[in-house]
């Protein structure tokens, strides 16, 4: 689901204390068994604060969370990528693809606060969605979590023009939980989020790989072999990459990989074959793109075409 974000928080302090007294069951279960597992205070004091300006909370969240993975950027850099002046805000398909084109992996954390502490203890300022009013009269608001206090039970933010907003754990998740529970990291490729899933990791990469260098995206890709060494995706990718790089070596050994992990994967045959014939090693690559052909499927076009260029190249 997309939201509109966000009004100046002129009237949030009413909104946050009037939202103060219904159940929050992550907050719970993390005071309960999850505090034993991450350090009992963190402050991520480096990461940079900007105020925002009216409706301008997508374009300064996203400055302060890009920065702090090294970026340079200010709000009024990434306002033309992210806000919408038809919607006097930015919406959450806006602040990922934004974070891609500038070169980071942006990574959406699954629900749960306890995944969200656990990547601000591990040193990733966390970017959230919130709902700082109603469910039926909603005042959507990002902001950056940079810290939290467990014995007191406190959250601390970068939000609206407070550099250091403090929230007890109960109001922080009324807010988030209003929003879905949304948020995202924005990391250096290469980075793995502490709480990374094999399936949500490797489609952040993918997403990237259109947008980020060739480079950067070998580097997601490696982080995520190192983990899921029989990722298929993660394989193919890898292997993109060098390609695109020109390096048939190493695009060669990552295809090859892929064909021995996964000998039904079409595109993992073809591929290969088509790094070969880059390679002038014509036999090689018919043989290879005949066994992508006869595998079928999806690819199986794409194979043909692969095949009928090798032949096409051994005529000469």
């Amino acid at each position: 689901m997309l939201f509109r974000v966000c009004a100046r928080l002129i009237a949030g302090v009413f909104f946050l204390i009037w939202l103060g007294g219904c159940a929050t069951p992550q907050t719970q279960s993390l005071l309960k068994t999850y505090s034993r597992q991450l350090p009992q205070q963190v402050e991520l004091s480096k990461v940079p604060f900007y105020p925002q300006e009216t409706h301008q909370c997508g374009p300064a969240s996203l400055a302060m969370t890009l920065n702090a993975g090294g970026a340079k950027m200010t709000p009024q850099d990434l306002t033309p990528q992210v806000y919408l002046p038809g919607l006097a805000g930015s919406l959450q398909v806006e602040m990922l693809a934004a974070t891609r084109r500038n070169g980071f992996l942006a990574y959406e954390l699954a629900p749960k606060l306890d995944d969200l502490l656990t990547e601000v203890a591990a040193g990733s300022p966390v970017l959230v969605l919130q709902n700082v009013a109603l469910s039926w009269y909603p005042v959507w608001h990002y902001a950056v979590v940079v810290g939290y206090d467990l014995k007191r039970e406190e959250i601390i933010l970068r939000s609206g023009l407070e550099r250091r907003q403090v929230l007890p754990f109960t109001t922080f998740e009324h807010t988030w939980e209003r929003a879905g529970y949304w948020a995202m990291l924005a990391l250096p490729p290469g980075r793995m989020p502490r709480t990374a899933s094999e399936a949500a990791y490797v489609s952040a990469a993918v997403a990237a790989e259109k947008f980020i260098p060739p480079k950067s995206a070998e580097a997601a890709y490696d982080a995520a072999l190192k983990r899921w060494p029989r990722n298929l995706s993660a394989r193919i990718g890898l292997g993109n990459a060098a390609y695109a790089q020109g390096n048939w070596k190493r695009a060669e050994k990552a295809y090859l990989q892929a064909t021995l992990d996964h000998p039904k994967s079409a595109i993992a045959y073809n591929n290969l074959a088509q790094t070969l014939a880059e390679q002038k090693r014509y036999p090689e690559a018919l043989a290879l793109a005949n066994q992508a052909v006869l595998l079928g499927g999806p690819e199986q076009d794409a194979a043909k075409n692969t095949l009928d260029q090798i032949r096409k190249k051994m005529r000469k």
